[in-house]
C-alpha cells in the first residue's frame, strides 16, 4: 500500500519520534523510504552543507542497517512546498514527519510546516506528534 514513503528530517526531537513508525512501516510494507533534508537559507541550523550531509547519512544508516531500501534527497527552500513537491516527484504514497520541526515560526502552530504540508500534499500525510 505504501510503497513509496517520504521521510523529511531535521534535528527536531519530533523528527527522531518519527522515525521509529517510519521504520514500522517501512518494513511492514516492504517501502521505499526518500529521506529529504531542505535546506532554508534563512536557518542557520540546517544551512552548512556538512550538517545537512551528517544529517542525511545519520538518518540512512539507521534505516539500511534494517534492511529499508533508502535514498537520500536534499533540497533548497521553503519546507513546506519542498517536501510537497518532492512527494509530487517521487510519486509518494506516504509522507510520514514529525508535528513540529525547526521550521515552526513564533507567529504558532498556524504557520507550521507539517500544517502547511496536510494542505498541500498530494499524498496521505502522517504526523507524529
Amino acid at each position: 500500500m505504501f510503497k513509496v514513503v517520504l521521510f523529511p528530517v531535521d534535528r527536531s526531537p519530533e523528527a527522531r519520534q518519527a522515525a521509529a513508525l517510519v521504520l514500522q512501516i517501512a518494513q511492514m510494507h516492504n517501502s521505499t523510504l526518500h529521506i529529504l533534508a531542505v535546506v532554508e537559507p534563512e536557518n542557520e541550523a540546517m544551512a552548512s552543507p556538512d550538517a545537512v550531509e551528517a544529517l542525511l547519512e545519520e538518518a540512512k544508516a539507521v534505516f539500511v542497517e534494517q534492511g529499508i531500501q533508502t535514498q537520500t534527497i536534499e533540497r533548497s527552500g521553503k519546507p513546506a512546498f519542498t517536501i510537497c513537491d518532492v512527494a509530487d516527484e517521487i510519486e509518494a504514497d506516504l509522507i510520514v514527519m514529525g508535528s513540529r520541526g525547526l521550521g515552526l515560526t513564533v507567529e504558532g502552530a498556524s504557520d507550521s510546516v507539517a500544517q502547511k504540508v496536510l494542505s498541500l500534499s498530494p499524498c496521505p500525510v502522517l504526523v507524529v506528534p
